[in-house]
């Protein structure tokens, strides 16, 4: 009677823990607007916005590693990459991320964008380093993809994504990881370009008019790219049709945040992705916007005054995880990512 009593409360205890686990809750953030009925099919306006770990300086590029089940980021002034997976939560990925001089070198040193390529490794935007690098998950150091354009080196990649048909990788380059952002007198480039990189290492200039490009995503048929600028006077999302060659033509306004940003919500368009549907999550002033496929704004997940930087899908394609300033966040959907 003993033992079966011992093995009894040992077994109770394991539910228990079990079920603390399963259950665990966390704070959180923020309320959901909706502009469209379509909207609710995407994300109940019951949905939670949960704060999963904190204590950042500015996050960043977000990716989920499917073959590993967990999320990679960075803390850009930190110099790290962080991951997060629901078992064991917080750890440091990797140190330095972007930089690896000498002394100081500017408020974002570190890493921005991140994704995952083709090949399973994991591809960086290096702000210190000036560079697009690829490092392989199950061991081994980064090599460089890219550093410069005919000679000149980029000001500080910021976003990258990879063309699910072509190969190449498509990367914007503003300069907000440089000491004196455009007034850094290590400017080599007198633009902000948008350039590509072809499966043979070929770096092509494909965008040279905008201001400031920052996030980019591509249609789930690679036949259009998305660009977010991040200018508070042109708060715009772009969209490029593709060409055979990987090119882009010329470029249309998908939509303008501009009012947005100017009627005093905080924030601009940064980081976006698509989902099965074809709309937008992109964050925005006031948070993240859900753009339909047209161009309409749906709603709206409002991050309280946080200034919300980027996301990506994860867990089985119906979580997106968001990094809002110093937090990083996720909210269960209705749909899936483009890319699942």
């Amino acid at each position: 009677m003993k033992l079966r009593l011992t093995s009894f409360i040992s077994c109770l205890f394991l539910v228990l823990a079990y079920s603390s686990f399963a259950q665990k809750t966390y704070p959180t953030l923020g309320k959901i607007t909706v502009n469209d009925p379509k909207m609710e099919k995407l994300l109940s306006k019951n949905a939670k916005l949960e704060v999963i770990a904190s204590g950042f300086v500015w996050c960043e590029g977000p990716v989920w590693v499917k073959n590993g089940g967990y999320l990679l980021f960075s803390d850009v002034p930190k110099n790290t990459v962080y991951k997060w997976e629901e078992k064991n939560e917080l750890s440091v990925f990797l140190k330095p991320a972007g930089y690896t001089g000498l002394g100081e070198y500017s408020n974002e040193p570190g890493s921005n964008g991140l994704t995952i390529d083709k090949k399973g490794r994991l591809i960086f935007c290096e702000h210190g380093d000036r560079r697009i690098s690829a490092m392989p998950l199950n061991g081994g150091g980064k090599i460089t993809l890219s550093d410069n354009f005919e000679g000149k080196r980029f000001n500080s990649p910021n976003d990258v994504v990879q063309h699910s048909a072509n190969g190449s990788f498509y990367f914007t380059d503003p300069p907000y990881g440089l000491p004196k952002y455009e007034m850094d007198s290590s400017r080599e480039t007198s633009y902000f370009g948008v350039y590509q990189i072809t499966p043979r290492g070929e770096t092509k200039i494909i965008i040279k008019d905008l201001t400031r490009p920052n996030g980019l995503a591509f249609s789930a048929d690679g036949k259009t790219l998305f660009i977010a600028q991040s200018d508070p006077e042109k708060a715009y999302i772009m969209s490029y049709p593709v060409q055979t060659d990987g090119s882009v033509r010329k470029g249309k306004l998908f939509f303008d945040a501009t009012p947005m940003s100017k009627s005093g919500l905080k924030g601009l368009p940064d980081g976006l992705k698509l989902d099965m549907e074809g709309n937008i999550w992109t964050s925005g002033p006031g948070g993240i916007l859900i753009l339909s496929p047209e161009g309409k704004l749906l709603g709206k997940i409002e991050t309280d005054g946080e200034l919300a930087s980027n996301c990506a899908w994860g867990d089985d394609g119906s979580t997106l995880y968001i990094t809002v300033d110093g937090y990083l966040c996720r909210i269960k959907t209705n749909t899936k990512g483009a890319d699942w």
